[in-house]
C-alpha cells in the first residue's frame, strides 16, 4: 500500500476565511473517491488551531501501489480540483509512503 499525504497552509488568515476555504477543499477533494477508482481511502482534515506553526489542512489517500498512485496523479478528475487548491493555499508539502 502506498500513502500520499499532503498538508496545506491556507492563505486566509482568519477563522471565517479557515473555515470557507477548508469547506471548499473538502467538498472539492471528498467527491474524488467516487470518481477515481485507484482511491482506497481518502481523508481530509483540519487543523485545530491549537498549536502555533502547525499547518491547516491534510489530505491523506492510500493506493494499492504506485501505480495507482500515479494514475490518480493525471486522472483528469483530480486535474480538475488542482485550480480549486491553489486559489486557496499558499504552502504545500507531500509525502508518499509504503506501508
Amino acid at each position: 500500500m502506498i500513502r500520499h499525504v499532503v498538508t496545506w497552509k491556507l492563505k486566509a488568515q482568519d477563522a471565517e476565511g479557515k473555515a470557507k476555504a477548508f469547506g471548499e477543499l473538502a467538498e472539492a477533494l471528498g467527491a474524488l473517491p467516487h470518481l477515481i477508482p485507484q482511491i482506497k481511502t481518502l481523508h481530509i482534515g483540519r487543523d485545530l488551531d491549537d498549536t502555533d506553526g502547525n499547518w491547516d489542512v491534510v489530505l491523506i489517500v492510500d493506493y494499492a501501489n504506485a501505480a495507482d498512485l500515479e494514475a490518480y496523479q493525471v486522472h483528469p478528475e483530480h486535474v480538475k480540483v488542482g485550480p480549486i487548491v491553489r486559489e486557496r493555499v499558499s504552502d504545500r508539502s507531500t509525502v508518499d509512503f509504503e506501508f
